[in-house]
């Protein structure tokens, strides 16, 4: 029973970060994507904090010994602050469903930097794995392309840049975090270390910029307002919660593929919300680039 409860919070992941990219994209198309990292970082840091006071009776893990702030800050920095900035930035460019689809590089990246700072070997169905990942995601791009011509195209270039750039610094986090989490240290205290480090950090760079007042100012669009808290809430907070509970009581491996499925989720979502063609081609890419991930995580 605990393990089929587990394999419910592992869908229930995906359909918690499918429906948080559709919150994403429609707020960051409003107001900009970076207000919308800038209020979600403030929002989910708010989630977790309340929730960990509950459960530990602390507001934050001040008893965390140093090292784990200086690998966990960073996790959050290179993560939270500088691959979502570039993920936001994507949805806004080349749409939710293709930039989510490039998170799928996520395991690839993430096996690669274990593979060249942890000295974690890669076996011939991993790299089967990764290769028939790449493949799905090429087709996807490439079913795009043909629909794409002129300032369009570089367009669509420059986002793919950004989706990539937004995989490598949620594949660099996940490497930080690993080192962090270490021993027994509870995963919500972590991830509330991150959330508060990057929250921190990209604050002071918004009132550097002098851009605080106005990334206030712009919350009054209400659509915007409740986008950004409604992707706030089913990512950071009960999408991040749920996966743990996935990863606790399922098997990792039927976990992981399970909250992969991501992409596949969007297919009718985006469809639905944002009236986007989604071609046959563009499905089979999918579902291959998916199928690529959890060959991955079986393996």
């Amino acid at each position: 029973m605990s393990e089929f409860l587990g394999e419910i919070a592992g869908l229930a992941t995906a359909g918690c970060w499918a429906f948080t990219s559709i919150f994403f994209t429609i707020g960051g198309t409003r107001v900009g994507s970076a207000v919308v990292n800038r209020i979600r970082l403030v929002l989910a840091l708010i989630f977790l904090s309340v929730t960990h006071f509950i459960l530990t009776g602390q507001w934050f893990p001040l008893d965390a010994e140093p090292y784990r702030w200086g690998w966990l800050g960073l996790s959050g920095v290179i993560g939270l602050v500088i691959g979502d900035a570039m993920l936001f930035q994507a949805f806004v460019m080349i749409g939710t469903r293709l930039s989510m689809l490039l998170m799928s590089l996520v395991p690839i990246f993430s096996a690669v930097l274990a593979w060249v700072f942890l000295d974690e070997s890669l076996s011939a169905v991993e790299i089967l794995a990764v290769t028939i990942t790449i493949g799905g995601i090429s087709w996807v791009i490439i079913d795009k392309n043909r629909s794409s011509s002129g300032a369009r195209g570089k367009h669509l270039i420059f986002g793919l840049v950004l989706g990539i750039g937004g995989a490598m610094g949620q594949a660099g986090g996940l490497l930080t975090s690993r080192i962090g989490l270490e021993g027994d240290f509870p995963a919500l205290s972590g991830n509330l270390i991150r959330m508060l480090t990057a929250a921190i950090v990209m604050w002071i760079i918004t009132a550097f910029w002098g851009k605080a007042k106005e990334t206030v100012l712009k919350l009054k669009d209400k659509k915007a307002r409740y986008s950004i808290l409604g992707g706030s809430f089913f990512g950071p907070f009960i999408g991040v919660w749920l996966s743990l509970v996935a990863i606790k009581y399922a098997k990792i491996g039927i976990a992981s593929t399970l909250m992969s499925l991501t992409p596949v989720l969007l297919i009718p979502l985006v469809y639905w919300v944002f009236k986007e063609k989604i071609t046959i081609h563009a499905v089979f890419g999918t579902i291959t680039a998916v199928a690529g991930v959890a060959i991955l995580f079986l393996a």
